[in-house]
């Protein structure tokens, strides 16, 4: 009984655990192929401004930011910028988790 108490004094309470964060997820492009100018819509799930804060097109090697015109939980419109060269992109999100991540998402776009 006494090592009981002693264990249970130098022994912290345990947190209980957290639920995790929602994570953004982008599934579908419209349209697939674009050009500089073009708008943009993509749908998908945990898209809102709480957790996307910003949006990128990335060829793997380089990343551009898009100027996002809409937002919400489900769907982001951008612009594609002026000066982006043609490729094949992914788009790529900043979330805002405690510690921000870019993540790389499954929605490729081709732009001309």
């Amino acid at each position: 009984m006494v090592f009981l108490l002693l264990l249970s004094f130098f022994v912290p309470a345990l947190a209980p655990p957290r639920d995790p964060l929602p994570t953004p997820i982008m599934r579908t492009v419209d349209p697939r192929t674009a050009r500089a100018g073009d708008e943009v819509t993509v749908t998908g799930d945990n898209l809102g401004k709480d957790l996307v804060v910003e949006v990128y097109l990335t060829d793997r090697t380089n990343k551009v930011k898009v100027a996002v015109t809409e937002q919400n939980s489900t769907t982001v419109k951008f612009t594609v910028p002026a000066k982006i060269k043609p490729a094949k992109y992914w788009l790529m999100v900043l979330a805002n988790f405690p510690e921000p991540l870019l993540i790389e998402q499954p929605a490729p776009i081709i732009i001309e």
